[in-house]
């Protein structure tokens, strides 16, 4: 068996575009699919997965480790979001031909489960919100679905520093969702790498007095040295590590004790085997791994086999509502139990596209909107869930 080509697709979905591929081989009907959603470089992105044609066309799809080192080697510019998710997506391709081609699924090929089912925290819970509120009623629906945990960023359009009235305004924030979740959730704070030291020092200690589980990325993420000094002057958690590309990264941030948690994105990190590798290195230090996972359902589907089998995965992000067309582009079937999304059992990755329905929502450029004031408007109007209750 030999790989023929790499397919790219670019899927319109609302905040971003989803950025999927598949990668095909000489045996009749058997591809792999992937994600390398990249918020804002998606067209970049998707060039470079078809850039790996050179490299990978001709080779055999079950030698992933070394393919997956050859496409690292070969890149000489190695690392990087672009390069990193591109690698991502066609590897986590290649496991999905190999879990096909055994009828199996992917995580009895990395040593078989540890859980059948795996608790999930909430992004996107928020959607319009803008007072503490409506944040508060937002929070008790949330609740109502089961999650257990909700995540999101008070922090308006701050950067770098914040004034005495933003700070205030997302202090309320937090209290009335905390008041509306008391014993029911966890709150987790998200921080989007907005800040210098001395301001996430100033918050992560206000933030002290609402029990959250952690506060996220307060630092800009080139700066690890600078985060492990925030961890070691804040009275709350600390996680890390969505826009950390590779395990040599993620030495660093282990070697200095940077982040009580840590969050790599399968679709960015490497693949399923790289995040395999960065969670044992986190097990030998006794840190839960949870990885960032706001993205496409391809990108959910592998995620869920780490899940199965990394015995330190804490809890999953999860999107609590999606475009109504993410039923329409996949296959997908997520169930949602308890406020635990199940393992499923198909062979591979266990989802396929809809090549069709993807035609109809084509790519549509979109912009940042951390700094703009418009953090609530992740979902559209018309978003809904997309569990099997």
């Amino acid at each position: 068996m030999i790989i023929k080509k790499i397919e790219t697709y670019i899927c319109h979905a609302y905040r971003t575009n989803w950025v999927f591929v598949r990668v095909m081989t000489d045996v009749d009907g058997l591809y792999g699919v992937g994600e390398a959603t990249l918020e804002y470089k998606e067209l970049t992105v998707a060039q470079a997965c078809q850039e790996l044609e050179r490299l990978l066309v001709g080779k055999d799809p079950r030698n992933i480790e070394a393919l997956w080192h050859q496409v690292y080697r070969d890149a000489y510019w190695r690392g990087g979001p672009v390069l990193m998710s591109a690698l991502s997506a066609v590897e986590m391709a290649l496991w999905d031909i190999l879990g096909k081609e055994l009828n199996v699924p992917v995580y009895q090929l990395l040593g078989g489960k540890v859980r059948d089912q795996v608790p999930c925290y909430a992004n996107g819970w928020f959607a319009p919100a803008r007072t503490p509120d409506e944040f508060a009623e937002k929070a008790a629906q949330a609740i109502q679905q089961g999650f257990k945990a909700l995540k999101w960023d008070p922090f308006g359009s701050a950067y770098l520093t914040i004034d005495q009235g933003t700070l205030r305004q997302a202090l309320d924030c937090v209290a009335a969702v905390r008041e509306a979740t008391r014993g029911k959730a966890d709150l987790i704070i998200e921080g989007h790498g907005r800040f210098d030291v001395p301001t996430a020092v100033r918050i992560g200690q206000a933030l002290g007095t609402f029990d959250i589980l952690w506060f996220e990325e307060p630092l800009p993420p080139q700066n690890l040295e600078g985060l492990a000094e925030v961890k070691r002057r804040v009275p709350v958690p600390i996680s890390a590590g969505e826009r950390l590309y590779n395990r040599w990264e993620f030495r660093s941030l282990f070697e200095l004790k940077a982040a009580d948690y840590i969050q790599p994105d399968v679709s960015h990190a490497g693949g399923i085997s790289e995040l395999r590798k960065i969670a044992a290195w986190a097990e030998a230090y006794h840190i839960p791994i949870c990885p960032h996972n706001p993205s496409g359902p391809v990108a959910n589907a592998a995620t869920l086999q780490l899940a199965a089998c990394t015995p330190n995965f804490y809890l999953l992000e999860t999107m609590s509502s999606d475009v109504p067309w993410r039923a329409e582009i996949s296959t997908e079937q997520v169930r949602f139990e308890q406020g635990e999304m199940v393992i499923p059992d198909r062979p591979g990755l266990g989802i396929d596209l809809n090549l069709e329905a993807l035609k109809k929502y084509p790519y549509e450029p979109r912009e940042l909107r951390h700094y703009q004031g418009t953090l609530t408007d992740i979902r559209p109007a018309n978003a809904q869930s997309y569990f099997q209750n």
